[in-house]
């Protein structure tokens, strides 16, 4: 059979040692063989990719025993094992992400768990941004120096860099991103990413990131006076078709007042908020304080400005660009190739809002989204008559769109009927046990 043993330094349990003394083979990470307590015949191998080096092993004749780092069930290497068609017995130590947070003396229920590895950096970073509790799982070009050269000098975080935990040359060092990029660093297993103003937390009764808000398409009074930020029903449009989510990197460019930008941090994606007017700036630093939500922001224009801002996820451009300067923003903006843009079509003296939808249409179509517009008008129905809210035509596109219903997917469970539920005996109004 097969059995993968998690190991953290601590003494073995009894099941895992029993495995190890009974393997034939037993495989593992480098570093995490030393002193096990094996058959004097057993075959050990050393091996960076564990995976790789079970290939062309038969696990049906003979004990072999993979030996890993901490908890193999959390993101480790269960799912490939799994998915290979292998059925292991498990055997896990403390997870990784535990042991690092007793190290910083810090509870850790309320803290976001991500990984860097496997091409996931930018949307690592991007969660670090949006939340003041994260946990990294490092790996190759995904360490301290590469997080802290995204985050640093927006972005006000300190590092505990874990290093080799429970090994020989186990380390934990607290650093500032600024030094953190500066400093040589040796087998980080993960990094916790920390606001000291916010790092101990709220007590909490669901472990990870806080959960989403309990309603969204604020009403307008929610961001103070002086109006200028979308009506909460196309707002609750844009935030749709924006899909934010965490990971995710959000522009909000000229919306008025934060609004869009400040729920999509709500639903705890990195916004960056971009706007011309320095009052307005201001107005958005207030109501981003007021809702208690991390937003970076940017003054200028997003046309001249776009190449110095992080990598958008979507975006969205609102009606502070009106006439022909929506168009080339959304222009701009599609050329970074974001997954999604939302704009509004403010028109300006001399044009109408169908003109510059098409040349919004236009302009993602040349950078390969494909795009849809629609006009919205709500007619509050309350007991004084008021002239229906003017119409906002919102455009927008998408990058590599899902097509829906064709053929089922063969890794979706089919839709299971159950049976009835039994009649209750009791009568109407009668308690039951």
């Amino acid at each position: 059979m097969l059995t993968v043993v998690g190991r953290n330094g601590s003494p073995l349990s009894e099941a895992a040692r029993t495995a190890l003394e009974s393997a034939a083979l037993v495989v593992g990470e480098p570093g995490h063989l030393a002193g096990l307590p094996m058959a004097p015949e057993a075959r050990v191998v050393a091996a960076e990719d564990l995976a790789e080096a079970l290939q062309g092993v038969d696990v049906t004749d003979q004990n072999v025993v993979l030996v890993v780092d901490g908890d193999p069930g959390y993101f480790g290497i269960l799912r490939m094992l799994l998915e290979q068609g292998h059925a292991p017995e498990v055997l896990p130590s403390a997870p990784m992400v535990a042991r690092a947070f007793a190290q910083a003396g810090l509870p850790w229920e309320d803290a976001l768990v991500v990984s860097a590895r496997d091409g996931h950096l930018r949307q690592a970073v991007n969660a670090c941004r949006a939340h003041p509790k994260v946990a990294v799982l490092t790996g190759p070009g995904a360490g301290p120096a590469e997080l802290a050269r995204a985050l640093f000098p927006v972005t006000p975080r300190s590092f505990v860099v874990c290093e080799d935990l429970d090994g020989p040359g186990e380390r934990v060092v607290y650093v500032r991103p600024a030094e953190a990029t500066t400093r040589p660093w040796s087998n980080p297993d993960v990094v916790l990413v920390l606001d000291n103003r916010h790092a101990l937390g709220e007590a909490t009764w669901i472990s990870g990131a806080a959960p989403g808000p309990a309603g969204w398409a604020l009403p307008s009074d929610a961001f103070g006076e002086g109006g200028g930020g979308l009506r909460p029903d196309v707002r609750a449009f844009v935030l749709a078709r924006l899909g934010p989510r965490v990971g995710d990197m959000v522009w909000d460019v000229e919306s008025g007042d934060g609004s869009v930008g400040i729920e999509c941090a709500r639903f705890g994606a990195a916004v960056v908020a971009v706007d011309r007017d320095y009052a307005t700036c201001e107005r958005i630093r207030t109501n981003v304080r007021l809702h208690g939500v991390k937003v970076a922001m940017a003054s200028g224009d997003v046309r001249s400005t776009a190449g110095h801002l992080p990598q958008p996820d979507a975006v969205f451009i609102g009606p502070g660009l009106a006439g022909p300067a929506g168009p080339d923003a959304v222009r701009t903006c599609a050329a970074l190739r974001p997954s999604r843009l939302v704009a509004v079509a403010a028109s300006a003296p001399a044009r109408d809002d169908a003109e510059t939808a098409a040349e919004m249409m236009d302009a993602l179509a040349e950078h390969g989204f494909t795009t849809e517009a629609v006009q919205l008008r709500a007619t509050p129905l309350d007991a004084r008559p008021e002239p229906p809210d003017a119409p906002v035509t919102i455009v927008w596109g998408e990058r590599d769109v899902q097509t829906w219903g064709r053929r089922p997917s063969q890794t979706i469970r089919p839709i299971e009927t159950i049976s009835a539920l039994p009649a209750d005996p009791a009568e109407p109004g009668e308690p039951t046990e």
